[in-house]
C-alpha cells in the first residue's frame, strides 16, 4: 500500500460492485494464512465492504499484481535452529481512518520460525499511545500462554518466555502498576499481564523500533523497509 495514501470513504467517488470486491476481499483473507506479508493491506481493504470505491477496488487490485510477482514466497522452516519461544508486539495509534481506533499486531517465533501472527483492530479507543502498547502487548500474552499450553502435551516448557516491545512505557507499568497514572484508563481485563509476570510466564524485553517485525502487520512502509521485515520473519522465495 502507499504510505502517503491512507483509504478512506471517498464519498465523491465512484461505486464498485459489492459482490465483486467482497469476493475478492474473502480470497485474500483466506491467503493470508500463509501470507502475513499481505495481512495489513488486506485487513484495511476488508473496512470497506459495505460501500466499497474505485480507489479501494485499485488497491485491491494492487495486492494480486503483487501476489502474480511473488508466487514462491512463502515462509521457510529450517529444523537446524535452535527451539525457543519468542514473541514481538505492537500497535499503530490511531491508526484506522474511519473512526480512528488503534490496530493490534503481534507475531510468535519458535525462535526464527514464525508460526502464529495476529492483526486486528481494537474495540476501545485508546488515549494515548502507552495504552495502546498496553492492550497490544496483553493480546499477545494471551497467544503466548496458548502456546505455552499446547506446547507441554509435547514435552516442551516455554517458562518466562520472551516478548520484545519498542514502549518503554507499557514495560514499566507491566513491572510497576502504580508507574503510571495512565493505568486508570485500561479496562481491568488486560491487567492480567502482570501477574504473568509476576508468575514468570514471560519478560518484557524493550528493542528498538527498527527492529520490530511486528511493523509488517500494523502499518504500510517504503519497498525499502518493507523488503527487510519481509526477510526479518523468514520469508524466501521457495
Amino acid at each position: 500500500m502507499e504510505t502517503s495514501k491512507p483509504l478512506m470513504k471517498d464519498k465523491n467517488v465512484e461505486d464498485v460492485d459489492v459482490h465483486l470486491y467482497r469476493s475478492m476481499i474473502g480470497s485474500l483473507m483466506y491467503l493470508t494464512s500463509s501470507r502475513p506479508d499481505i495481512m495489513f493491506a488486506v485487513c484495511a481493504c476488508a473496512r470497506f465492504q459495505v460501500t466499497p470505491k474505485v480507489s479501494h477496488l485499485y488497491v485491491v487490485k494492487r495486492i494480486f499484481r503483487y501476489l502474480k510477482g511473488q508466487p514462491k514466497l512463502g515462509l521457510w522452516y529450517s529444523k537446524d535452529l535452535p527451539f525457543d519461544l519468542e514473541a514481538y508486539t505492537n500497535s499503530d495509534y490511531a491508526g484506522a481512518s474511519l473512526d480512528r481506533k488503534s490496530t493490534t499486531g503481534g507475531c510468535q517465533f519458535l525462535r526464527s520460525r514464525l508460526i502464529s501472527w495476529q492483526y486486528k483492530k481494537q474495540t476501545i479507543v485508546t488515549n494515548s499511545t502507552t495504552e495502546v502498547e498496553y492492550v497490544a502487548a496483553a493480546s499477545c500474552c494471551i497467544k503466548v500462554l496458548w502456546i505455552q499450553n499446547q506446547m507441554l502435551d509435547y514435552g516442551y516448557n516455554f517458562m518466562n518466555t520472551k516478548i520484545f516491545i519498542d514502549n518503554e512505557s507499557t514495560i514499566s507499568i507491566v513491572k510497576n502498576p502504580v508507574f503510571h497514572s495512565k493505568t486508570k484508563h485500561i479496562e481491568i481485563r488486560h491487567h492480567f499481564i502482570r501477574d504473568s509476570i509476576e508468575k514468570k510466564l514471560i519478560q518484557m524485553i524493550k528493542i528498538h523500533t527498527d527492529q520490530n517485525v511486528v511493523d509488517l502487520l500494523t502499518k504500510a512502509f517504503d519497498v525499502g523497509r518493507f523488503q527487510y521485515l519481509i526477510a526479518s520473519i523468514g520469508m524466501l522465495n521457495l
